[in-house]
């Protein structure tokens, strides 16, 4: 019994930052699902360590969760549906900049005007919190939260990095061989000069975009709902003060890239394989009868809805598949489908994880998100993409380029199209054996994605903010970080040399001119 209690004596010298839980603040904001369905097993499981996690999204729990409160934030859901049809029909690379931004700042405002937030967040004394976790898109002004309560920054970034996520933590972003998310439906050949040359363009446009007319707008934010803080701790040092960025990539599942040490991939923080579960006895049912053919998953995911499909789209999808010898389980947002082929199973909701691990399943036809781009090859299942929204296309650039799917456009395919790439992906074996190869690669880990933010997320409230693990170059405007004011100076050096260099030869050249025309003259004479 003695030895016992000395073990707990010890247990509670050597262990005092598990005694007590944080006080955990999570912003996440943004209308899309999946945002929220990557985080919510890393917010739930900081919960069961003895956290207090209070989570401000549009999606609150059905049923309680011990440790986690929810805040609703509904009204950023109202106008979801409007910006994404616009964002599709969106004519322009500025366009397309202005119609995200533009939304960004309407969800930053919504957030803070919401009354609960207000109430129990925003009011001086009525709450504190030791830790501020939030989504990574252009939300700037609601990192101040963080500095509002004097707390470490994590950012969470669902659908993998980009050159603004990198500025946040000074981490380096090669234009020369990295794409950055995209709305271009055809991505640029980035071992061409001119891929590079168009890739160049596109981030400069969103550069200058984001910096000249977006983020003045969230300084105002920042400074009307945070003013005491304004003058002493401006929105640009609270930017560059995240302690941590937890992204959702993997160098098996996408182009290898440089990170510094506070940011940390943690592809596939959802997936629990072990509780990917049995799919309901229908679906069962209609797998199994699918014979040695197998059977097709359709899903274009949680933004995209069956009534955006046109009548033309919709006959392609039902001839095709009517002509299949597998099923098709498809993800369909209705209860009756006309003309639905005997050979179709439709559903509002499909268990994906547990559809993509069936054995049966032989092939995803995805709209290419991150989160179901990254199921897929954990499950080692081949791709037909068909992306239709920013991050979709680099998902689905890289997957052909790989031989892991093919990629085909929505809008234009014809059903001869859709019926020769899904006899490719059926038929020839490379592409099954890839998707199963590059699964045992990102499987081979020495530790969960979960495990992994839940230590780091642990290691920064240990070091309270863990400053020593930041880099300088998060604090560099753009010309020193790029030292474009050395080179600038070298050049001007070398032209100046060069222009003393030429005049200096061009003088003694006279002069020696005018020596041989003495000579002439003396000559003459």
């Amino acid at each position: 019994m003695s030895d016992l209690r000395w073990c707990c004596y010890l247990l509670f010298l050597l262990l005092p930052s598990y005694l007590e839980g944080a006080r955990i603040l999570a912003l996440f904001p943004i209308p899309s699902p999946s945002h929220y369905y990557y985080a919510l097993p890393y917010l739930k499981s900081l919960a069961s360590q003895g956290h207090q996690v209070t989570s401000v999204s549009p999606f609150p729990q059905k049923e309680p969760v011990q440790n986690f409160r929810d805040i609703p934030i509904p009204e950023v859901l109202e106008h979801f549906e409007e910006f994404l049809l616009t964002a599709l029909q969106s004519s322009s690379l500025w366009e397309s900049n202005n119609i995200a931004h533009d939304y960004c700042v309407s969800l930053t405002k919504a957030v803070l005007n919401n009354d609960q937030v207000r109430r129990e967040i925003l009011k001086p004394g009525k709450a504190q919190f030791d830790l501020v976790l939030v989504d990574l898109w252009r939300l700037d002004a609601l990192y101040g939260l963080a500095a509002y309560f004097d707390t470490p920054l994590i950012g969470l970034a669902p659908y993998g990095t980009d050159w603004k996520i990198d500025e946040l933590v000074g981490n380096t972003s090669p234009i020369s061989y990295l794409h950055s998310p995209t709305s271009m439906a055809v991505l640029p050949d980035r071992d061409s000069f001119c891929g590079r040359l168009s890739d160049f363009v596109e981030r400069s446009v969103s550069s200058i975009n984001w910096r000249w007319k977006y983020l003045p707008k969230h300084e105002e934010i920042y400074r009307k709902y945070f003013s005491q803080l304004a003058d002493k701790v401006p929105l640009a040092k609270v930017t560059n003060n995240f302690a941590l960025i937890l992204v959702n990539q993997h160098f098996t599942l996408a182009p290898p890239r440089p990170y510094v040490p506070n940011m940390i991939e943690v592809v596939g923080l959802h997936i629990d394989d072990q509780q990917s579960g049995d799919l309901p006895k229908d679906m069962e049912d209609f797998v199994q009868g699918s014979g040695n053919a197998g059977v097709i998953y359709f899903s274009l995911g949680t933004l995209f809805r069956s009534k955006s499909l046109s009548e033309d789209q919709l006959q392609v999808l039902l001839q095709t598949f009517a002509s299949l010898p597998q099923r098709v389980l498809w993800k369909y947002d209705h209860d009756q489908l006309p003309g639905k082929p005997e050979n179709v199973f439709i559903s509002k909701w499909f268990p994906q994880q547990a559809v993509l691990a069936h054995p049966k399943v032989k092939l995803f036809i995805t709209h290419g998100g991150m989160l179901s781009t990254v199921e897929s090859l954990n499950y080692g299942k081949p791709m037909l993409g068909l992306p239709c929204f920013f991050d979709q296309f680099r998902n689905m650039d890289y997957v052909q380029r790989t031989g892991l799917g093919l990629v085909l456009s929505l809008q234009t395919m014809t059903a001869s199209d859709l019926k020769s790439a899904l006899r490719r992906l059926l038929t020839e074996e490379s592409f099954a054996l890839n998707a199963k190869e590059t699964s045992a690669r990102y499987r081979d880990q020495p530790m969960t994605a979960l495990a992994k933010a839940n230590w780091w997320t642990e290691y920064i409230l240990r070091h309270k903010g863990a400053a020593h693990m930041r880099v300088a170059g998060r604090e560099l405007d753009f010309f020193t970080y790029h030292s474009l004011d050395v080179i600038g100076t070298l050049l001007a050096g070398a032209l100046l040399f060069i222009v003393l260099l030429v005049a200096l030869l061009w003088k003694l050249a006279r002069i020696a001119g005018l020596g041989q025309s003495g000579k002439k003259k003396q000559k003459n004479l």
